[in-house]
């Protein structure tokens, strides 16, 4: 299956989810994965909503939009190719605690958490690699917030010489 000029395999296995998967594990993934387009100004997470689908962007932007007083959208961040999305519903099943909203035409890759998790038996180390890799991509984000926060601060605070 292709994306534009690159087959789904390709991608997986330039993806953040494969940092630590071998060639045949990514194969292993590209039989469960499927392909979503978005038409720009689609949403495809809702703010409040529970989805068990982890998406990573292939091509094209979604901003990440959070409701802002008197109706407004207030854009958290935009994702780019590479970047993951909805892995903290994939994960805990929780709700979303952003919409996310295609910025122009976008492909992205989805996993269902009910077909990952058949993998357990047969492939462990690549149900293992793969939450390793959402993991890690977390906590790049969550590094990333705290230095907003801690700039942030130092704003308001008028701190570290900065302002």
């Amino acid at each position: 299956m292709a994306i534009g000029n690159l087959h789904l395999l390709e991608f997986i296995e330039n993806s953040p989810l494969a940092q630590d998967l071998t060639p045949p594990d990514c194969e292993v993934l590209e039989k469960i994965m499927d392909i979503r387009r978005i038409s720009a100004g689609d949403t495809v997470i809702r703010e409040g909503e529970t989805d068990h689908t982890l998406y990573v962007v292939a091509e094209g932007q979604v901003k990440v939009t959070e409701e802002a007083p008197k109706g407004d959208r207030l854009v958290l961040h935009i994702l780019k190719p590479g970047d993951l999305c909805g892995e903290m519903g994939f994960v805990d099943g929780a709700p979303h605690s952003a919409t996310l909203i295609a910025e122009q035409d976008t492909t992205l890759l989805s996993l269902e958490r009910a077909a990952f998790e058949s993998l357990i038996g047969e492939h462990p180390h690549v149900v293992y690699h793969v939450m390793r890799s959402i993991v890690r991509m977390g906590h790049v984000v969550l590094k990333r917030m705290n230095l907003h926060h801690l700039e942030m601060n130092n704003y308001i605070t008028q701190s570290r010489g900065l302002y």
